[in-house]
């Protein structure tokens, strides 16, 4: 969804960054510490309302801004597309992971198998989406919210296209919702943004709940997992950035309930014909109950009814909810920021992303928490006449400034700020020289239904072979051409082999031999 000034997008396992800038084009990052963030692709003079990135693939995924109601496949490296998909309405948001691709429009959802493209299942008829709510997990299981008015949530297993169940996570509105990579966990919250509760994706049952703040309601931007499932990271229009602490202990626990009770049930579809025996062993088990049972059954009961009638459930509800385990303070409240939290190096840090262009990583005790230290700041806009950098020691006393001349396209360092306190507000009075730009989209109201999008495959190659032209021209083949585009795809989708540097494998001296 389009919005003012820079619009940014960090990948599945958070390894990259995509950056919108209108008419400019689009640019990718690749974050490989917090003091290396390097631009490896750079396409200008287009405009796109949505960019999506594959995991560290070459993958990318397109709207233009001219044609919101298609989606571009495009092969960034090679600079090559590869096939559009076409639907009624206008795209608003993307999902994809290794298995699936998910194109969100306002009242359907269209899954696809993103190796060919193929559409697989449309999700139609649903309630009037206009935020493109939609999360996708690492094991393509997706939740999204099948209401206008309250909170309630559908999860689908796009794998299997199977139904799944049906959580009623809030009273009002959802705002967002993410999921764990491993698809157990489910967090969401509402269009207040006060409560973010954490939900078993199996079963639906509400394993935490954490409390932002109750003096005033908030607009949630991001609210995103750490890649271990231990964290959740949430930013909004507020200076405060929350992460919160998941009850592991509780969640593996409700997880194996989840499982138990799946593997009874199929246990129970298999011997159907023990019903008789079960129904006579559990009304002799009920007629020789011992004391000890009805003593305890007694106690369970007085405990349920003085925490039920004692403890108000608003009351209790306010008890259980947990606060934030560390925080990060910003410096521009009011802006839209995306975050994530990932390993870099061997330490987790936390990466905010501002629409101004500018990248901040910040510093994660996992076991302590606390205040979230500032350790560096990346100019993610487009290299500006003019303007100049200024590099700023750790002391923060000695500042070397370095001009910042116009460079090609492609491949390039981005100037990295190392910032304690005193520098974060260095690093807020250079983005004053941003110019912001403020961009609107309308989008036509129409009823999709059920209709299905029409996949376009790429221009077929002129072959200039010696066979080719003795041929002549031939006629279009649909066979060779979904050959071809599945053979684009794949090429795109290949994992690149990881280069590790000299930190990592430094070299080794090995003496001559005479």
């Amino acid at each position: 969804m389009a919005t003012s000034g820079y619009q940014l997008n960090f990948n599945q396992d958070f390894s990259s960054i995509s950056v919108l800038d209108g008419n400019e084009g689009f640019r990718i990052f690749a974050i490989e510490d917090y003091d290396k963030v390097e631009e490896i692709f750079a396409r200008d003079s287009e405009n796109y309302s949505l960019i999506e990135r594959q995991f560290n693939t070459s993958l990318v995924v397109l709207v233009p801004a001219d044609k919101p109601n298609c989606l571009l496949m495009m092969n960034y490296k090679k600079n090559q597309r590869i096939c559009n998909c076409v639907y009624a309405t206008k795209v608003i948001s993307v999902r994809l992971n290794r298995q699936r691709l998910i194109a969100v429009l306002e009242e359907s959802i269209h899954i696809h198998d993103i190796s060919n493209m193929e559409e697989l299942h449309v999700i139609g008829n649903l309630a009037p989406n206009p935020l493109g709510l939609c999360t996708l997990s690492y094991n393509s299981d997706l939740a999204f919210p099948i209401s206008n008015t309250t909170g309630e949530l559908r999860i689908f297993n796009s794998l299997k296209l199977t139904e799944g169940i049906t959580i009623e996570a809030h009273k009002s509105r959802l705002s967002a919702m993410h999921f764990t990579p491993s698809g157990n966990l489910l967090a969401t919250t509402s269009e207040r943004g006060t409560v973010i509760r954490v939900f078993c994706a199996k079963n639906g049952q509400r394993i935490q709940e954490f409390r932002r703040g109750v003096k005033r309601c908030v607009r949630i931007a991001s609210l995103v997992f750490s890649l271990n499932g231990r964290f959740l990271c949430v930013t909004s229009n507020t200076e405060t950035v929350h992460i919160f602490k998941v009850d592991m202990l509780a969640a593996s626990k409700a997880i194996e309930e989840a499982e138990e009770a799946e593997r009874m049930e199929k246990l129970e579809t298999e011997e159907t014909t023990a019903e008789k025996t079960v129904a006579t062993i559990s009304d002799t088990a009920v007629a020789g109950t011992s004391p000890s049972d009805v003593n305890s059954g007694w106690s369970d009961y007085i405990s349920k009814a003085v925490s039920t009638y004692l403890l108000p459930t608003q009351v209790s509800d306010v008890l259980a909810q947990d606060r934030a385990f560390a925080t990060v303070t910003l410096q521009q409240p009011g802006m839209r920021y995306v975050c994530g939290m990932t390993y870099l190096g061997k330490e987790m840090k936390v990466l905010i992303a501002s629409e101004d262009g500018f990248l901040y990583i910040h510093e994660f005790d996992a076991l302590r928490g606390g205040i979230c230290e500032l350790v560096a700041v990346h100019d993610l806009r487009g290299v500006l006449d003019g303007v100049v950098e200024v590099n700023i020691s750790d002391n923060g006393d000695k500042m070397s400034p370095g001009s910042s001349n116009k460079e090609p396209n492609g491949s390039r360092n981005l100037s990295t700020k190392n910032c304690n306190r005193s520098s974060a507000n260095a690093a807020s009075s250079s983005r004053s020289t941003t110019k912001s730009s403020s961009s609107t989209s309308t989008s036509n109201k129409k009823n999709c239904g059920i209709s299905r999008c029409i996949i376009q495959n790429p221009v077929p190659e002129p072959d200039n072979s010696y066979s080719g032209i003795v041929k002549g021209p031939q006629a279009a083949n649909p066979l060779t051409a979904d050959s071809a585009k599945h053979r684009l795809l794949c090429d795109a989708i290949e994992t690149p082999i990881k280069l590790f540097d000299e930190r990592q494998f430094p070299p080794v001296a090995i003496a001559a031999r005479d």
